[in-house]
Order: structure tokens, then C-alpha cells, then sequence
């Protein structure tokens, strides 16, 4: 039978010496080979033998190297499925019917409430209503609670977004709707002379063979 093979380093050998010493002649008997092993981890700094094999243990674990995660799969079709309950400025224009596709669409109002904020209940309704087209931005809001996405005070007067990482395919949600969003913002006019644009048309200039 094999037995596993403990490599003991000792930063301080007359450390170690003084601990046999003083350990062993104040032994009246001879000390077996588990007290043996004691004595010695005791000597290197460990409370025990079997404190030595789990630091050892830990070290052999914290140096093996990490195994990436496999990437979560992003369902594009549900994600399209749920891009078609809102309108081209992000406004949730309908709830959507199945649970996976609300919880997925949640993940939109979670991303609008401000980070690491206590809110008031009206800061809150603001917010969803702004992005509410269906005229229920309460159950928004009981959702996201539920769905542990914003925590409640027990007096349900304070608010706070709960930060975690999105899943992918609410992250990929999100990229999208951000998009549209951006998309929907007419681009701003430059107050400045040389890069503000005059609104009205100017007539071309007559050409040399014109009558």
C-alpha cells in the first residue's frame, strides 16, 4: 500500500532541535510515531501533523493550475424573443408571457437603477415608469424583488440595486437595447460657428452657360 510523501521544510533547523529537546526530556516514556509526528510539526511551526498535511495539501491545490469555465450558452433566440416586448427607445411596451423571458427582461429596468444607491420608492417608480409602456410599473418592480435583483427595507421605504454580474444572455440583452437606445437619440447640434449647421438650404450658384 502506498503512502503519501510529505516534503517538510525547516526555515529554522536549531529551532526545530530545541522543540525535540524540550519535548522529548519532558516525556517520561518514549513518544510513539503519530506523538513522533507531532512533536516534529510542532517543531516546523504547525499545531500538528495533520495541520502540516492540509497546509500542504492547500499549497499542492492553490498551485495546480486554474481550469477556465466552459462559457455559458446565450440563447439568441430568446433574446430576440424578448427585444420584440420593447420599443425602439427601450420602453418595455408589453410583459412578456413566460417566466424565463420576464426574468430575462428584468434584467434591463435592474440595469437602469443606479449602482450602489439607496433610493426612495418614488425614485424608484420614476425610474421604472420611465421604461414601463404597459402601464404596470408596480409589477416591475415586485418582480425585481422577487428575483432578488433590488432589495427592500422592512419598512418598504428604502431601495437598493443588488450588484452582481449579468448573466450572458442578459448581458447580451443589454448591449442590444443600449444600442437601440443610442440609436433612437437624434445627434446634437454644435453651438459653435463653425460646426453649426444652418437650416436653411442654400440655392446652388447659376452655372456660366445658364440664360
Amino acid at each position: 500500500m502506498s503512502k503519501d510523501v510529505h516534503v517538510l521544510t525547516i526555515p529554522d533547523i536549531s529551532a526545530l532541535a530545541k522543540t525535540l529537546r524540550r519535548e522529548l526530556e519532558a516525556r517520561d516514556t518514549r513518544p510513539s510515531h503519530v506523538e513522533l509526528l507531532n512533536i516534529i510539526a510542532r517543531g516546523a511551526g504547525f499545531r500538528n501533523f495533520q495541520h502540516l498535511k492540509a497546509s500542504q495539501s492547500a499549497a499542492v491545490r492553490l498551485e495546480a493550475p486554474q481550469v477556465p469555465a466552459e462559457p455559458e450558452p446565450v440563447d439568441h433566440r430568446k433574446i430576440e424573443q424578448v427585444l420584440r416586448c420593447f420599443d425602439g427607445s427601450g420602453v418595455m411596451a408589453r410583459w412578456p408571457k413566460k417566466t424565463s423571458q420576464q426574468k430575462l427582461a428584468l434584467w434591463w429596468c435592474w440595469a437602469q437603477i443606479p449602482a450602489r444607491r439607496d433610493l426612495a420608492e418614488r425614485e424608484v417608480n420614476e425610474i421604472l415608469k420611465r421604461f414601463n409602456g404597459f402601464g404596470d410599473h408596480v409589477l416591475i418592480r415586485r418582480e425585481l424583488i422577487d428575483w432578488g435583483m433590488v432589495s427592500r427595507s422592512a419598512d418598504c421605504r428604502i431601495y437598493r440595486r443588488i450588484e452582481t454580474r449579468p448573466p450572458p444572455e442578459a448581458a447580451n440583452l443589454i448591449r442590444h437595447l443600449a444600442e437601440r437606445v443610442r440609436a433612437a437619440v437624434p445627434p446634437r447640434l454644435s453651438n459653435r460657428p463653425g460646426l453649426r449647421r444652418d437650416p436653411s438650404p442654400v440655392p446652388p450658384a447659376a452655372s456660366p452657360t445658364s440664360p
